[in-house]
């Protein structure tokens, strides 16, 4: 028999199978049925509460969303099954569902040993440990799409789990934060270039009316006006809107919230954030994070930058005691096998 393999990523506990019962939806959003498009702006909210605690008692939050929904978590099982039979507050009709995201949560394994384990396979067996989704990580090398060893799960419960057990082997489960998205059209963030509204924009030169495939013009980013590519991962936009998604992941808020969140922990008076950050990321790094441990890689060549590969959503970890994967790592040559570099504390 071999000598048992402790990788870096172990946890410390493992999720027992029967935990997949235990999760129910804790997040619920309700509507009001008008022809007018009414919403909840124009309703008491002294009805609106005696109404959901009349219904399921006291429940753990009710927010008033920007549409004009409410947003109720609620505590228990019992609450969850009693809620969506919710048809009236008095007399406004209503409609309960469980919310479309807040319900479920991604996190992010990594294993050689499932590199060539098929995703089906995968999900069959995790399937009674909450996972109700398994997504490969692959990157386009040379125009050849390769996989990786590293995995997104899908858990039909709000709180991610620490680690799962695959087999006789124990996996820490990280956070899963995807990349800012940035359209391949106009080159700005938040949407795709199949709904885009804008103009065509360069990813190299920032110019518009082309596209960058024979670009040989200078650098300049269309979002922040620095001196390189529309999707650098140095630019100062790119980091902000990282931030920003980071923020409303973890903190379990909307995207407005959570942009009004770093700018008010980023800005002052009279500082844009633009000059913030260049103070921030002046010395770029594949890590961030002083106390996590980094990965040593080398940097991806310009045509593995100007690609369009069909991943650019990469793990952050929940934890500084697990390594993140960078995007350079599954970038470089031999992305199945990269070394980990602790950093020793002063």
């Amino acid at each position: 028999m071999g000598k048992k393999k402790s990788g870096p990523f172990s946890g410390q506990h493992i999720v027992s199978k029967s935990s997949a019962a235990t999760n129910f939806p804790t997040f619920f959003l309700i509507k009001r049925i008008s022809t007018c498009n009414e919403t909840f702006h124009s309703v008491s909210p002294f009805l609106v509460e005696r109404a959901i605690t009349g219904s399921v008692g006291d429940v753990k939050s009710t927010k008033k969303l920007r549409s004009g929904d409410l947003l109720v978590e609620v505590q228990s099982r019992k609450q969850s099954e009693q809620i969506v039979k919710l048809k009236t507050f008095s007399n406004i009709l209503v409609t309960v569902s469980p919310h479309a995201t807040l319900n479920s949560s991604k996190g992010v394994i990594t294993c050689g040993e499932l590199l060539n384990v098929p995703t089906e396979e995968i999900l069959k067996e995790l399937q009674g440990q909450g996972v109700s989704h398994v997504r490969r990580i692959s990157i386009r090398r040379d125009g050849q799409l390769l996989n990786t060893k590293h995995i997104i799960l899908t858990f039909d419960s709000a709180k991610l789990p620490e680690n799962i057990k695959a087999g006789y082997m124990r996996l820490s489960v990280r956070t899963y934060i995807p990349n800012p998205l940035r359209c391949f059209k106009c080159q700005r963030f938040g949407h795709s270039k199949t709904s885009c509204r804008g103009t065509l924009a360069c990813a190299r030169c920032a110019e518009v009316g082309h596209e960058s495939t024979d670009c040989t013009r200078t650098e300049k980013c269309v979002n922040c006006k620095g001196e390189h590519t529309s999707f650098s991962r140095n630019c100062i936009a790119w980091k902000r809107e990282k931030e920003i998604i980071t923020t409303k992941i973890k903190k379990q808020i909307s995207y407005p919230e959570a942009r009004k969140l770093v700018n008010s922990q980023t800005l002052t008076p009279g500082n844009s954030y633009v000059s913030v950050a260049k103070k921030s990321f002046s010395a770029p790094s594949v890590q961030q994070n002083p106390d996590a441990s980094a990965v040593a890689c080398s940097k991806p060549s310009d045509s593995t930058a100007k690609a369009s590969p069909p991943i650019t959503n990469l793990p952050v970890p929940c934890s500084p005691s697990v390594a993140p994967v960078s995007e350079e790592a599954l970038a470089s040559p031999d992305f199945n096998d990269f070394q980990l570099v602790r950093n020793k504390k002063g």
